[in-house]
């Protein structure tokens, strides 16, 4: 391999980002981030970032959303950690050709797939988990061969800096590369034909995102949001549920993707069911406002607009707002108008409104029409129940008698359908969703079978072609 362009190590700057692509997909077409042991040293500084300065990402997170430590452990450092962990330890076998049965017509012939990099993959990040929504993409870009910049998300300021200071220390600048900024420097970088573009955020940008991709034909991966609802049918476990429905949504001050956006509950347990949410609540956190583990919403602008939504129904707990310290308390809302705004966009905080519906069918009544969600949740003991919700609703994951903990399951891929995304990732899909499978035919030229299906046609090979074919 030649060696590196003098230039290609340099920190981008603003004005420094046209050429960025061309740069890093030289170094996968010079063949240096293909081989294993290459990907297994990247991998293997990756964690080492994650894991020697803890305590600096503890930092940051705290201070762009008021994270505690153990939240910061549980949703983005070991959840990142885990993820490069297992790839690196599954690399062999995912880089492995794999094989693939050659018709009788081909015969003798070998057929196998062999999944090759992308090339210059962009990664542009969310504000909501800075850290895993940055790293998790990126190392399915490393296992896979490639080279990518990862853009990190200006509102989560903290962390965006300290991931521009550290990976350059434990990651190959050839192939890896952080860019801070906002709008304009996304915008250069969108400029550019990347070979893949992954994206994590609203599907207004996405649209975006997806209009400049098209212009150089670069497929893309969109993980978007939506509502995702949550059904409670009247054979659920009621305080289990409320206690799991609790969790999924207060994490992280409901500011997750797959978070419950609001829940719609079998009118004969309608009551006991906010009654055992607020329990949960005050259970899981007290007063929420002293609460070390009740985290923070991003900015004031975000918490005035959720301060907006209040008012599409009757607040049975919570309420309280102080943007001042950028907290919106966790607030059951009931008596909620469909057309309210809070039922008509994506909450992303802390407020969930509970509908009463007549059973399943007024369940999946309510979903017709409706954008797919991310996710979608149901709390039954019934299996009937269960099976129907999974038949006749589309999301793009289904947590039963769970919520947001799907997530944390490597093998199932992670994705929306819809408005709710394309593309998945997670474990093995992650390698998947940034590798080509190239197609590989090989047939030896000792005895040409083939001649077969060569012209002229007569009676005889038409025959044989047909039923050998056929």
């Amino acid at each position: 391999m030649t060696d590196a362009p003098a230039h290609a190590a340099r920190t981008p700057t603003t004005a420094s980002l046209d050429g960025l692509a061309a740069e890093l997909r030289w170094a996968v077409d010079r063949g240096l981030t293909r081989s294993r042991a290459y990907r297994e040293q990247q991998l293997d500084g990756l964690v080492q970032m994650l894991l020697q300065h803890a305590s600096r990402w503890e930092a940051a997170l705290k201070a762009d959303l008021g994270k505690s430590d153990i939240e910061a452990h549980l949703t983005e450092i070991g959840f990142v950690v885990a993820e490069a962990r297992a790839a690196r330890k599954s690399l062999r076998r995912w880089m492995a050709p794999t094989r693939v049965a050659a018709p009788l017509a081909l015969q003798p012939a070998t057929a196998r797939t062999i999944a090759e990099p992308l090339g210059a993959t962009l990664i542009i990040a969310p504000w909501n988990y800075p850290l895993h929504l940055a790293l998790a993409p990126l190392v399915g870009a490393i296992a896979a061969g490639n080279a990518a910049v990862v853009k990190p998300s200006e509102v989560a300021p903290a962390t965006s800096r300290l991931l521009a200071e550290l990976a350059p220390r434990h990651l190959d600048q050839r192939s890896v590369r952080i860019v801070e900024g906002g709008v304009d420097e996304t915008t250069a970088l969108l400029e550019q034909r990347w070979d893949l573009i992954f994206y994590t955020g609203n599907g207004r940008i996405a649209r975006v995102v997806a209009a400049a991709a098209a212009k150089h034909l670069t497929p893309t991966v969109l993980e978007l949001g939506g509502k995702s609802p949550v059904y409670v049918h009247r054979s659920a476990d009621i305080p289990a549920a409320a206690r799991r429905i609790a969790w999924g949504k207060w994490i992280n001050a409901g500011q997750t993707c797959v978070a419950p956006d609001h829940i719609r509950v079998d009118r004969e347990v309608a009551v006991e069911l906010v009654e055992q949410l607020r329990l949960a609540t005050s259970e899981q956190l007290g007063d929420a406002r002293t609460s070390p583990d009740f985290a923070r919403i991003v900015t004031e602008r975000h918490v005035e607009r959720l301060r907006g939504l209040l008012d599409g129904g009757t607040v049975v707990t919570g309420g309280e707002v102080d943007a001042d310290a950028r907290y919106v308390a966790p607030t059951i809302l009931t008596d909620v108008d469909e057309s309210a705004a809070v039922m008509q966009e994506e909450i992303f905080g802390p407020i969930l409104p509970v509908l009463p519906v007549d059973g399943v069918d007024g369940f999946v009544e309510a979903m017709r029409g409706r954008d797919k969600p991310l996710a979608l949740y149901v709390f039954a003991r019934d299996r009937d129940a269960v099976r129907r919700i999974e038949r006749e609703t589309s999301s793009g994951s289904l947590g039963i008698n769970v919520a947001v903990a799907q997530v944390g399951a490597a093998g199932l891929p992670f994705g929306g359908v819809g408005e709710s995304g394309s593309g998945a990732y997670h474990g093995r899909h992650s390698f998947e969703a940034f590798s080509h499978r190239k197609a590989v035919l090989s047939k030896s030229t000792a005895i040409d079978t083939l001649r077969i299906i060569y012209p002229p046609f007569t009676e005889l090979r038409g025959r044989i072609a047909k039923r050998i074919l056929g």
